[in-house]
């Protein structure tokens, strides 16, 4: 099973509480969590795209990096991890993320990747006069399944004079083609996230579910499972999952439960209110996020106790059919890297071969 981490680009990570550490983003922190998690064997970094916070006392995500430049930057120090940016397609024209994909796969010798988001929460979009209104929410996939067409004809050929409803190339030009094989990411879960995955990504993600319930996101594997057969296509499932560990589980459900009971209302209240703004998908991650009984840390499926449990429980999660890889969250990166590299890690029967 393949292990990535979801690097944080954004402050707080992903608990949205006052008790949590409290940090700003900043290159030398992800360089130092991407070198121990090259050092430790792990797969795969990804870090996502942000444009605007929840707010709070805690102000979550209200400051960010940009995933290009960042992942870039950790290409060039790293030697042998994958690289996974996010590209915002509202704000991105296709044939110009193919050059940025291009040009990090020159810095890293062929390990970048890209993750594609279609866009769900319209602050982050009108306040750049960029939202195309609230109609986006019915056809976004369909706007996705443009851009992806693009972008794999700009990777294979170098051309595309691709035409349609929302995106037309006119001989459009993109060289020297990627050297390593571009790997596409998909995070949607709803029927029609599903669908594109099953017909353009290489990976599926999801969202864990629940506490210390590691096979509980077994129902995402099968929804794709149905996908995939109109398709053919081999595409693996990732689970998102948040790791809170100590030596002992009592210390680290202590941590769990601080971490709730500071949770920052205010923020989570502007999660609630966005989440709600999509009338047409009954069934997305978005609905899962914005869950108010979990949404400390964002309704992820999250993992709590000793290094030996984190393992037991990691590898229950290997089980489940059609599995290729977790990615993983920490409330401290840089100690949890270290701590999944030195006491988690070499437990884990899914990591034997590392």
């Amino acid at each position: 099973m393949q292990v990535g981490v979801f690097v944080p680009i954004n402050n707080n990570g992903w608990l949205i509480s006052e008790n949590a550490p409290q940090y700003m983003p900043s290159f030398d922190l992800n360089k130092e969590i991407a070198l121990r998690a090259e050092k430790y064997g792990l797969d795969f970094l990804l870090s996502m795209i942000k444009l605007r916070g929840f707010g709070g006392k805690t102000e979550f995500w209200e400051y960010g990096l940009e995933s290009f430049t960042l992942m870039a930057g950790l290409a060039a120090v790293t030697e042998r991890i994958k690289i996974y940016a996010t590209c915002p397609t509202l704000a991105i024209p296709p044939a110009f993320a193919a050059r940025m994909c291009n040009t990090i796969d020159s810095i890293s010798h062929g390990r970048f990747g890209l993750n594609l988001i279609t866009g769900w929460q319209r602050p982050e979009y009108s306040q750049m006069g960029l939202w195309p209104g609230d109609e986006h929410f019915r056809n976004r996939y369909q706007m996705l399944d443009e851009y992806a067409h693009i972008l794999r004809e700009l990777w294979e050929t170098g051309r595309s004079d691709y035409k349609g409803r929302y995106y037309q190339m006119d001989d459009c030009l993109v060289r020297p083609t990627p050297t390593g094989e571009m790997k596409i990411i998909c995070a949607g879960s709803s029927d029609e996230g599903l669908a594109f995955s099953a017909k353009w990504a290489d990976y599926a993600f999801c969202l864990g579910k629940g506490v210390n319930t590691p096979k509980a996101f077994a129902f995402n594997n099968e929804r794709l499972a149905g996908a995939l057969e109109k398709t053919g296509r081999d595409v693996q499932v990732f689970v998102l999952i948040m790791l809170i560990m100590a030596e002992t589980d009592e210390e680290a459900e202590a941590k769990w439960k601080s971490y709730n009971d500071g949770v920052d209302i205010d923020a989570i209240r502007w999660l609630i209110d966005q989440g709600a703004a999509d009338k047409h998908n009954a069934t997305t991650n978005v609905r899962q996020l914005a869950a108010p009984e979990g949404a400390v840390n964002i309704n992820m499926g999250t993992l709590v106790g000793s290094h030996a449990k984190i393992a037991a429980m990691l590898d229950e999660m290997a089980e489940v059919p059609n599995t290729g890889g977790v990615l993983l969250t920490f409330d401290d990166f840089v100690q949890g890297v270290e701590d999944f590299g030195t006491k988690v890690q070499p437990l884990m029967k899914s990591r034997a071969v590392r």
